[in-house]
Parts: C-alpha cells; sequence; structure tokens
C-alpha cells in the first residue's frame, strides 16, 4: 500500500476495474502502417514526457526505432535480442532522463525496471488482455496509456474494455493527416472504417462476443 493510500484510509485495489477507472487511456484508431507517423506525432505534441513504447514483437520495436531516429528523434529499442548490460544501460539512461523514448516487447519491461514512466504507447493491443493491464499497473495512475488500434485489433480492444466495463475515450490528432493507402488491403479497411458509425460501448458480453464472431 502507497504513503498516500495509508494516509487517506484506503487501501489500493489491483484488479482490471480497480486499475482502469485511476488511469488515464485514450484509444487512435489508425491503420497499420500509419502508426509509426502517429507515434511520431504523439512525441512531438508531448514536452519531453518519459514515454514508453511496446510493440507486440521485436522486428516492429527496431522499424519504429528506425523511423524515428531519421526524423531526428531520440528513441531506443531493447528487446530480448539485445544483452542484459544493455537492457541496464537503457533503464539507466531512461530513469536518469538521458533518454525520454524507450520502444520494448511486454517480456523485456517487467525485467527493466522504469518506475517513472509518464505515458505508455500501446502500438500494438495485446493479445492477451492480462498484457495490456500489467502495463497500466507501471504507471499506476498517474500516467497515461495511449492505445493505437488498426481495424483488425477492434475485437482485442473490444475484449479489454468489457474486463474493465468502461469504454476507452476516442481521440483524433487534428494535425495528423493519414498517408494515402499502399495496398488493396489497407484501402478496403479504410472503406468499410468510412461507413461504420463511431464505436459505442457494448450493451453486454453476449454482444460483445457475437460482434467478434461475425
Amino acid at each position: 500500500m502507497s504513503e498516500k493510500s495509508k494516509k487517506s484510509g484506503k487501501k489500493k485495489y489491483y484488479d482490471n476495474i480497480s486499475v482502469g477507472n485511476r488511469t488515464k487511456q485514450t484509444v487512435h484508431l489508425v491503420t497499420q502502417h500509419d502508426k509509426p507517423r502517429m507515434v511520431e506525432q504523439l512525441i512531438e505534441n508531448s514536452s519531453n514526457k518519459q514515454m514508453v513504447v511496446i510493440t507486440k514483437s521485436k522486428r516492429r520495436a527496431d522499424e519504429l526505432s528506425l523511423y524515428l531516429n531519421a526524423k531526428n528523434i531520440k528513441a531506443r529499442a531493447i528487446h530480448g535480442n539485445h544483452r542484459t548490460d544493455e537492457h541496464e544501460a537503457a533503464a539507466k539512461m531512461f530513469n536518469t532522463c538521458e533518454l525520454n523514448i524507450l520502444i520494448t516487447t511486454d517480456m523485456i519491461l517487467k525485467t527493466l525496471g522504469l518506475p517513472d514512466i509518464q505515458t505508455i504507447i500501446n502500438y500494438d493491443v495485446p493479445t492477451q488482455y492480462e498484457d495490456y493491464f500489467n502495463r497500466l499497473i507501471l504507471i499506476d495512475g498517474a500516467g497515461e496509456s495511449i492505445s493505437l488500434v488498426s481495424p483488425d485489433e477492434k475485437g482485442l480492444l473490444s475484449i479489454i474494455e468489457m474486463r474493465m466495463k468502461m469504454q476507452i475515450p476516442e481521440k483524433e490528432i487534428e494535425e495528423f493527416v493519414a498517408a494515402l493507402l499502399s495496398d488493396e488491403g489497407d484501402a478496403a479497411h479504410a472503406v468499410k472504417e468510412k461507413k461504420k458509425k463511431p464505436r459505442h460501448r457494448s450493451q453486454s458480453v453476449k454482444k460483445v462476443t457475437k460482434k467478434r464472431e461475425d
């Protein structure tokens, strides 16, 4: 229990609903190929916050790091292909604010020991909802969680929202302009999404399940 909780006499709970209710969360709907550019925009809109970007694979972490560095944004990818001493060096740089953008995976994030994360960017919605709540616990109500959700990840988002019994607010970045679609698959998704109505909170578990099965 934290000192603040002791003083208030209130016990801090770490179930999905409690963690979700006390943590600021937002969702940005974006196609997969636009995610690097949206991360770039989010970083530019922040005032040097200590940010951790979580990807689902080492390859995506490396690709995003290369992209950001090419845009003159100092970011470092750290994952299972790096040595323990590299993990420790990256964590030290982040904790001393020498580095404020760290890109990693869920598996490595658990081992780094980063107590002062201000913003977590969920570059990929985790396939296991437990991983999402583990990410929230790392910022423990004091930071912000931002999820970049592609059309294919909406089902995963629905499961997370169902577990929290709340809908995460959806936001748009006014200055962000989506890139021209480069393949038929993305184009098809864009047309389909344009015709859809805005997201609505599911009224029951049955409706969420049925929607994911269709």
